[in-house]
């Protein structure tokens, strides 16, 4: 299935590579996932409104996780990966804005991409990042027991993702040491640890005085992680100072870009604000921590 084509400037000539993406997504659990009782029936709408005048996709009803993989251009594939967690306040998922749209980004840097279409809504008696952790705990698995299948090196296996996306993103890069499903496959037996973690304006983090939501448990283990926040974006602000902090007290390389405007929600796409900038921050990052070349 053709995405798009990425126009990349290399010397004195430019070389447009196919963006590519699986035909079919990948079923995490085939025979359905932990505590699903109830098969829902998945909606999609662009009812939303837009963002940096493009719409935006909204998916919901989500029982039945997948991953799509998006593979690197072989011309410049790097060997890493990265699961793409879209925000939507795990009530939905920003599946295109925060979704398909960074899968082409990383793709452009030579980096495979796996879009996770984790479950939403919220579960009734449940926690609401409980399902979605098993989700990406097994999309992690998967990735890497299949490295070799994706051309990938299963050491250079990272996870991003954006507000609600970011928070999940940020529970597994600290819930690693078991899985908290029952074991499927060899794919539940290699690590789930993510190498390294990018959030962006990530929310659900913090809590009072300085401290972080109690599922964060976060120590030298935990991945080196770059956090993109904006000082305007004020219900979440204190989800990237916190964590920040408590990652500079463990131990672990961090790294946050604050900037004065942008609010919440833009993705990759121009709202007009020097935070859209990031995507270049992010790419000076993966060279200095050894994803990228």
């Amino acid at each position: 299935m053709l995405k798009k084509s990425v126009l990349i400037f290399l010397g004195f000539i430019y070389l447009i590579i196919p963006v590519m993406a699986q035909n079919e997504p990948i079923l995490l659990f085939p025979d359905g996932a932990p505590g699903e009782s109830v098969r829902l029936t998945e909606k999609a709408d662009t009812d939303g409104g837009k963002t940096g005048g493009e719409m935006v996709l909204r998916i919901s009803n989500v029982s039945e996780p997948t991953i799509t993989i998006y593979p690197s251009p072989e011309e410049i594939a790097s060997g890493a990966a990265v699961i793409v967690c879209p925000g939507g306040g795990y009530n939905i998922l920003s599946y295109n804005m925060e979704g398909d749209e960074v899968c082409e980004w990383l793709n452009s840097l030579g980096i495979t991409a796996v879009l996770l279409k984790y479950r939403v809504p919220r579960r009734e008696g449940r926690e609401k990042h409980e399902a979605p952790l098993q989700d990406v705990q097994r999309a992690i698995g998967y990735v890497r027991a299949h490295a070799d299948t994706y051309f990938i090196d299963p050491s250079r296996i990272g996870i991003m993702g954006f507000s609600a996306g970011a928070h999940l993103s940020a529970t597994v890069s600290n819930n690693f040491m078991e899985r908290t499903y029952p074991a499927i496959d060899n794919a539940d037996k290699v690590s789930c640890r993510p190498d390294f973690c990018l959030l962006v304006y990530p929310a659900y983090l913090d809590a009072g005085n300085f401290g972080i939501a109690p599922e964060l448990k976060v120590s030298e283990l935990t991945p080196p992680t770059m956090l993109i926040q904006t000082e305007d974006d004020k219900s979440y602000i204190n989800s990237s100072l916190f964590y920040y902090y408590a990652l500079k007290e463990a131990g672990v390389p961090a790294s946050m870009h604050l900037y004065s405007k942008g609010g919440h929600g833009y993705g990759l796409r121009d709202t007009g604000a020097r935070v859209n900038e990031w995507p270049d921050r992010a790419e000076d990052w993966f060279r200095e921590i050894g994803v990228i070349e």
